[in-house]
């Protein structure tokens, strides 16, 4: 099965059922894939052949899922790009991806036509909204209608081929492009609507990026199971945000940590429920227990999902909501189709109850990194098996007994105190149960006592003031020695990656 035949089977199976609620505007089955088929029917005549990247800078809403699907549906490779990404890293990317064809928004084309000036690669760049303005690439013209209609020319596509190249959001240095195959993909999806238990009675709530996996897959996973998905361009107004969930009674609610924060940040909060929520699902980076607290508080009908993946696999674990007070901070154990164990430093397989590299297994890890052999040799290794290759995670977790995971830090965000490991995670966990603390981060720095002691970064809520005595006496009496930080520093904002993470390399 191919990614883009889950939605066709859906639109014949429910044709005049609502699949997607955008910019105030209703479209059922029939309608998205149809436009899909007129999109991909466009690209080829446009010249685009099986295996060509097809990129689009576009924010959420009808375009961007009509392209994700007629990408697929012509043989293409789906190179989703966010629309707030800035000309130099925009240029790096199509550039490294060698995109054919670039669909984008008339109100972005100052950082794309800037992009395309030291791009070669791209021969067409279509232009949804309004016509692209005099002066612009002339590469640059109206995006084709989608108004159902057309239909592409059937290609020879096996579930072994690409799909998508999604970049990394580097957190932690150069992005890189994911190669996903159909076959990894629809993995990945089936997992992860097992264990959410996704039917097609649900509505998902999406205003994460469709630009990384965990976006993504909020249209691939709903439109699987034929459900309904209301997207937003963003989480900018969290009231309107709460506001359109309960109109549209929506049940399923994808997050990440800064969303949150900004979500139990509001004061008045309480004053606008979601009684039809049932699922709340955390990913993207680690949930700090306050949040926990916080969205259990806010909305006691829905279960939480803690989950943990990385673009080279999409998902690898969950919490089951039941766990969370037995086992507070853990990931959980890993969802259905995979398997997933820890290594010491020696490459040796590690017992429950300790700590190492994670190490993931199944059809849902990724091809490889695109054109980089390197770094593809050093996350992707042999297996237990003869010629299949598994994702070394270059994340640190440390287990349970009983085989609950808890993530402590990248290999290489590990701060050596004294000849200590400190994880991070540990430090902004305190930080952020912290009265008035909105989101923290902890990195080592270079000491000349210790050799590296631990520097934090600490955003407040609007109206609160905190000292930097006041962080590291809350943080002392809280955490052991060697992990209370030497150096605190206050900003507005901590720099983030397209993806919401926290940008740590940005953070000196």
């Amino acid at each position: 099965m191919l990614m883009h035949q889950l939605l066709e089977h859906t639109a014949r199976a429910t044709p005049h059922r609502t699949a997607l609620v955008t910019d105030g505007q209703r479209f059922t089955y029939a309608e998205v894939d149809a436009r899909a088929d007129t999109l991909a029917a466009a690209l080829q005549h446009a010249g685009i052949e099986p295996g060509d990247r097809v990129a689009t800078c576009l924010d959420n809403g009808l375009d961007a899922v009509v392209a994700i699907y007629g990408a697929m549906k012509c043989g293409a490779v789906l190179m989703a790009i966010n629309p707030l990404t800035k000309r130099q890293r925009l240029a790096a990317v199509l550039n490294d991806a060698r995109a054919s064809v670039l669909v984008t928004h008339a109100g972005l084309l100052d950082e794309v036509g800037a992009a395309l000036a030291t791009n070669r690669s791209i021969h067409t760049c279509w232009v949804a909204g309004d016509a692209p303005p005099a002066g612009a690439d002339p590469r640059c013209r109206p995006m084709p209608s989608t108004e159902p209609g057309g239909s592409p020319a059937p290609v020879p596509t096996t579930d072994q081929d690409l799909a998508a190249l999604i970049y990394t959001s580097g957190s932690t240095g150069k992005p890189k492009g994911v190669m996903l195959s159909h076959l990894n993909m629809v993995s990945a999806a089936r997992s992860v609507n097992a264990y959410l238990h996704l039917t097609a009675d649900d509505v998902v709530f999406s205003a994460l990026p469709h630009a990384y996996s965990y976006g993504l897959y909020q249209v691939l996973s709903t439109f699987m199971v034929g459900g309904t998905l209301v997207l937003e361009r963003s989480f900018s107004f969290p009231v309107k945000v709460l506001q359109q969930m309960a109109k549209e009674g929506v049940t399923v609610f994808p997050g990440v940590p800064t969303v949150f924060a900004r979500l139990l940040a509001l004061k008045t909060l309480a004053d606008h429920p979601v009684p039809t929520l049932r699922i709340i699902t955390s990913a993207a980076a680690a949930l700090p227990d306050v949040h926990i607290h916080g969205l259990r508080a806010a909305f006691p009908h829905a279960r939480l999902y803690a989950m943990y993946g990385q673009t080279e696999c999409k998902r690898v674990t969950y919490l089951p909501p039941e766990m969370l007070d037995e086992r507070p901070g853990s990931v959980g154990r890993g969802m259905p189709n995979q398997e997933m164990w820890l290594e010491d430093e020696a490459g040796q397989r590690l017992p429950f109850g300790s700590t190492g590299e994670l190490v993931v297994r199944g059809s849902h890890v990724m091809r490889g990194y695109w054109e980089k052999p390197e770094a593809t040799a050093r996350a992707l290794r042999p297996g237990p098996y003869p010629g299949e290759m598994v994702l070394h995670s270059g994340d640190i977790f440390r287990t349970d007994s009983d085989g609950y995971f808890w993530f402590v830090s990248r290999k290489d965000e590990l701060i050596k105190v004294r000849g200590e490991k400190v994880s991070p995670r540990d430090i902004e966990n305190v930080l952020c149960a912290m009265p008035g603390v909105l989101e923290a981060a902890a990195i080592g720095c270079v000491d000349a006592v210790v050799g590296e002691a631990v520097k934090v970064f600490v955003a407040l809520q609007p109206g609160h003031v905190l000292t930097e005595r006041q962080v590291i006496q809350h943080c002392a009496s809280r955490l052991e020695t060697v992990m209370v930080p030497r150096h605190v520093v206050f900003v507005d904002e901590l720099p983030k990656t397209d993806s919401g993470k926290i940008r740590k390399a940005g953070l000196v």
